[in-house]
C-alpha cells in the first residue's frame, strides 16, 4: 500500500461523505450494484494484496477543475510526472490555455487536463490488445503498458490526449488516477500539488466546498457525447465571445449563445499561401499506413475481380484465369500484399508482439480489421500455392480458399473503413472515407490487374473491362472528395481546420492530386469509348498505372497528415505540434528538457517472440485462443 506520511496535510485527503445515485449522463455512480463478486478484490498495488478502506471505493470518481483559480504554474504536471517517473517527453497531465481579447482587456484561460476516466472509454473499446480495463474501484480506466504493442490507436480515438505513445519505449501509458493513493484516502498527486486550489477530486457530481458550479464543458474542451468524461468545471469569470489557441492549431472557439457552449471554428493563422511540403507529406509517421492500406486494397480488388469473374460475367477476366499469366499475376499480387503487411507490422512500437492484435475482436474495429486482413492473407497464400496444381482435389481446395479469402478480405476492408470513422477525428468521420477506400479497391485493383495482363495479351474486351472497373473506382473517389471538401469547409468542428491545412500547407500537392484523378478519369473514359490498339493500350496502361498510384499515394498521405483530432489546446511550446516539428528539425530535441523526442525504430525481436512461446504453458495458450474465438 502507499505509505501515508505522518505530516500529510489535511487538504491532501479525500473529502467526500454523501454522494448522489446518478450522474448527469444517467449512469449509476455506484459501480457494483447488486454484484458482490466485484467487491473486496485487491488491486494488488506493488504486489500488496490488501484492500483499501475508502468508504466510496466502488463509486465513480472524477476530477474537478476550477478554471477561475488556475495560474498555469504546471505544478500538477510536475507532481504527476514525478509520481509516475515519466521521462521529459511524456506527461500524463498537461496544462494548455486559450486566450481572448486584446490589451488592456486581455484574458487567458488555463486548462489542466489528464485522463477523464470516462463512463464510455473509447480507448478501452478501440485497443486491439485489451490493454485497458475499467475498474469497479473508483471507476478508474487503467492501462497496462506491458500488454500494449504500440499501435497508438487509443491515441486516435481519445478526444483528450490522455493516452501517451512513447516513441522511445514503443508503448502507450496514461494517468492511472493514482489508485494507490486513493486506497489510503489520499487525493491524486496532481490535486495535492495544485498551488491555486484549482484541481479537486472526489466522487463525481459532488461539488467541493466553496465551489458553485459543476459544468461539463469550457472553451477548448471537446464535446462530452463522445466518451461521457468524468470531469467537472467551474468558470464563473465571463470570457470573451471568441477564444483562440496559442499553439499552432488553426482553431478558435466561438460562443454559441443559443446552445450556451463554445464551438470550434477556423483560425487561419498561417495565411492562405499554398505549399508543396513533399517531405512532410510522403515521409510522415503514418507512411506505413499509407503503404499498407493502398497495397491491401489494390490486391484485394484485383483478387475479387479474378475469383468472382465467372459470377460477375466478366469473360475477359475468366480467360485470364485459364491462361499462363494467372499464376505469375497471383505471385506478384502476393508480394505486393506481403510488403504492405510487413511495413505495417514494423510500424508498431513492439513489432514482435503483433499477435496481440487479435485480442479484442469483441469491441475493437482495429482488431477485427487485423483479423480480416490476416485471414485474407492466409487464404490468398493458400490460393496462390494451389494455383500451380491441376489436380481436381487441389482445385477444390483452391475454390474454398477463394471463397474464404473473398469473405475475409471484404470484412477486413469494411472494418478498415470503420476504424477510421471515429468521432474524435471529424475529418475522417465522413462517408468519404468509405468512398475513398472502396474506390481504391476498384481503381487500384483494376489498374494493377491491367498492368500485369494487358501488355501480355491482345484482348480489346479485357482492356474495356478493366478500364470500366477503374473508371467506377475513380468516379466514386472523386464524388466523395467533392462532397467531403464542401462539408468540411462548412463544418463547425476540427474538420474545418484539417480542410484549411490541406488547402494551404499541402495546397499544391492537393491540387496535383485532383489533376491526376481527373486525368485518370478522362483516360479511362477515352479507353472505354475508343478501345485503342494493343500496343497503344499497353503504353497507355503503364502511364495510367503511374498516374493512379501517384494520385492514390498523395491522397492517402493527405488523409493522414491533415487530420486534426478533437484535442485539448496546448501552450506556445509545450504540447504544440508545430514547435515539436521545429525542435526536431533544428536539433532542439536533443535537449531533454525541451520535452520532444525523435521516434526510435524498434526492430523485430524474434528472440523475445520465441522466448514468449517457450515460456507460455500450452494450457494458457489454449485458454487465450478460446477467449479470442468466443470474443471474451
Amino acid at each position: 500500500m502507499f505509505e501515508v506520511r505522518s505530516d500529510e496535510p489535511k487538504y491532501a485527503f479525500l473529502w467526500d461523505k454523501e454522494t448522489r445515485q446518478k450522474n448527469r449522463y444517467g449512469q449509476d455512480i455506484e459501480l457494483t450494484q447488486d454484484d458482490d463478486s466485484l467487491r473486496n478484490v485487491s488491486l494488488n498495488i506493488n504486489d500488496d494484496c490488501g484492500i483499501g478502506e475508502n468508504p466510496n471505493r466502488y463509486k465513480q470518481h472524477g476530477f474537478y477543475f476550477n478554471a477561475d483559480n488556475c495560474i498555469g504554474c504546471h505544478a500538477c504536471e510536475a507532481a504527476c510526472s514525478e509520481k509516475n517517473d515519466n521521462p521529459a517527453h511524456i506527461s500524463f497531465r498537461s496544462v494548455g490555455y486559450v486566450e481572448g481579447g486584446t490589451y488592456p482587456d486581455y484574458q487567458r484561460l488555463n486548462i489542466s487536463m489528464a485522463c477523464n476516466h470516462c463512463d464510455d472509454p473509447v480507448c478501452l473499446k478501440g485497443c486491439p490488445t485489451r490493454a485497458y480495463t475499467k475498474f469497479a474501484e473508483y471507476g478508474a480506466v487503467l492501462q497496462d503498458p506491458d500488454i500494449c504493442f504500440g499501435c497508438g490507436y487509443c491515441t486516435w480515438v481519445c478526444p483528450y490526449n490522455a493516452p501517451q505513445l512513447d516513441p522511445v519505449a514503443g508503448e502507450v501509458s496514461k494517468c492511472n488516477m493514482c489508485v494507490d493513493r486513493l486506497e489510503v484516502g489520499l487525493k491524486p498527486s496532481c490535486v495535492s500539488a495544485c498551488l491555486g486550489n484549482a484541481l479537486e477530486f472526489g466522487v463525481i457530481e459532488n461539488i467541493p466546498e466553496n465551489r458553485v458550479e459543476a459544468k461539463a464543458e469550457i472553451p477548448g474542451f471537446p464535446t462530452t457525447d463522445i466518451t461521457q468524461p468524468n470531469i467537472r468545471f467551474q468558470q464563473t469569470v465571463p470570457t470573451h465571445r471568441e477564444m483562440t489557441r496559442t499553439d499552432g492549431m488553426p482553431l478558435k472557439y466561438h460562443r454559441d449563445d443559443e446552445a450556451g457552449i463554445f464551438k470550434p471554428e477556423l483560425d487561419a493563422k498561417h495565411g492562405q499561401a499554398k505549399h508543396w511540403n513533399w517531405k512532410k507529406l510522403l515521409t510522415s509517421h503514418e507512411s506505413a499506413h499509407v503503404i499498407f492500406t493502398l497495397s491491401a486494397q489494390a490486391v484485394l480488388g484485383a483478387f475479387l475481380l479474378l475469383v468472382l469473374s465467372s459470377i460477375l460475367g466478366l469473360e475477359a477476366l475468366s480467360a485470364v484465369k485459364e491462361s499462363a499469366l494467372f499464376s505469375p499475376v497471383l505471385v506478384v499480387m502476393f508480394v505486393v500484399l506481403t510488403i504492405g503487411l510487413f511495413k505495417l507490422n514494423m510500424h508498431l512500437g513492439k513489432p514482435h508482439r503483433f499477435y496481440r492484435g487479435f485480442n479484442n475482436l469483441k469491441h475493437s474495429p482495429l482488431s477485427r480489421e487485423i483479423a480480416g486482413v490476416s485471414a485474407f492473407y492466409t487464404f490468398f497464400m493458400g490460393y496462390v500455392a494451389l494455383s500451380f496444381f491441376d489436380h481436381g482435389f487441389m482445385q477444390i481446395l483452391a475454390s474454398i480458399c477463394a471463397v474464404l479469402g473473398s469473405i475475409s478480405g471484404a470484412l477486413g476492408v469494411y472494418y478498415m473503413v470503420k476504424l477510421y470513422q471515429i468521432k474524435a477525428r471529424p475529418f475522417w468521420n465522413h462517408w468519404q472515407t468509405a468512398t475513398s477506400f472502396y474506390g481504391s479497391l476498384f481503381s487500384l485493383g483494376g489498374v494493377l490487374l491491367g498492368l500485369l495482363t494487358i501488355p501480355f495479351t491482345d484482348s480489346a474486351l479485357l482492356i474495356r473491362t478493366l478500364a470500366s472497373v477503374t473508371f467506377i473506382g475513380l468516379a466514386a473517389e472523386i464524388i466523395g472528395h467533392i462532397f467531403h471538401t464542401s462539408d468540411m469547409r462548412k463544418t463547425s468542428s476540427e474538420g474545418v481546420a484539417s480542410w484549411y491545412i490541406q488547402n494551404t500547407r499541402f495546397g499544391k500537392s492537393w491540387i496535383l492530386r485532383n489533376v491526376l484523378l481527373g486525368s485518370a478519369l478522362a483516360i479511362t473514359l477515352a479507353t472505354i469509348l475508343t478501345a485503342p490498339e494493343h500496343l497503344i493500350a499497353s503504353y497507355l496502361w503503364v502511364g495510367l498505372f503511374l498516374i493512379i498510384t501517384s494520385a492514390a499515394a498523395i491522397s492517402r498521405s493527405l488523409f493522414f497528415v491533415t487530420v486534426i483530432p478533437t484535442t485539448m489546446p496546448g501552450a506556445f511550446f509545450w504540447k504544440n505540434k508545430q514547435f515539436s516539428e521545429h525542435a526536431l528539425e533544428t536539433g532542439l530535441a536533443e535537449m531533454e528538457q525541451v520535452g520532444v523526442e525523435q521516434e526510435v525504430h524498434h526492430p523485430f525481436k524474434f528472440d523475445e517472440l520465441l522466448e514468449t512461446i517457450k515460456t507460455t504453458p500450452l494450457k494458457e495458450m489454449i485458454r487465450q485462443t478460446k477467449d479470442i474465438i468466443f470474443f471474451k
